[in-house]
């Protein structure tokens, strides 16, 4: 069991038949009256997204999920395969499962998938990840690494904001949990 006050992000639990993950929250502690915890939790059966507030003794069974690394193969326009790297089963996944991953998975990249009593949920990619830069303006002389920024796109067609001086061809390390540009490889 885990209480309403121990939520935390990525947290799972079960509520009136359904399973939801924990995607933001905050503990608030009003001038006046009892605490409550604001939520915003995602079915993760359903994919649906809503704010609830919660008691935060309220006690809810801890759901379970498992996570497989599984390396991505192709897409054939609405279903993305995935791998198991140890059965060498494949999945077909629908987009929306992977819709936010697929900005920094390339063919033959490993994801992380999570399921829940068999059924997939989520993909995320490696919280780094290094990936050329397909087009960008060109630099300017005197450009210099403090200076500004710029937008580019890299291989998988994600576009980001880069410094002046990242040029095409260049390989780059990005942060996949908030899409930021880390350093040039």
């Amino acid at each position: 069991m885990i209480s309403a006050g121990d939520f935390r992000k990525g947290l799972t639990f079960e509520k009136d038949g359904d399973v939801y993950e924990v995607i933001d929250f905050q503990h608030v502690k009003p001038g006046k009256g009892a605490a409550f915890v604001r939520a915003k939790i995602r079915s993760v059966l359903s994919g649906g997204i809503k704010d609830t507030t919660f008691n935060p003794s309220e006690k809810f069974e801890k759901a379970t999920i498992q996570t497989k690394e599984m390396q991505y193969l192709y897409n054939d326009g609405a279903l993305y395969y995935f791998m198991d790297n140890e059965t060498y089963e494949q999945i077909p996944l629908e987009g929306d499962i992977v819709k936010e991953a697929m900005n920094f998975i390339r063919e033959n990249d490993n994801a992380t998938i999570n399921f829940y009593q068999g059924k997939p949920f989520n993909v995320s990619a490696a919280n780094f990840v290094e990936l050329e830069v397909t087009f960008t303006e060109p630099g300017v002389k005197g450009d210099t690494s403090s200076g500004g920024t710029k937008p580019a796109t890299v291989e998988t067609g994600f576009k980001l904001n880069v410094p002046l001086f990242v040029n095409i061809g260049d390989v780059i390390r990005i942060d996949t949990r908030d899409g930021e540009y880390m350093s040039r490889v």
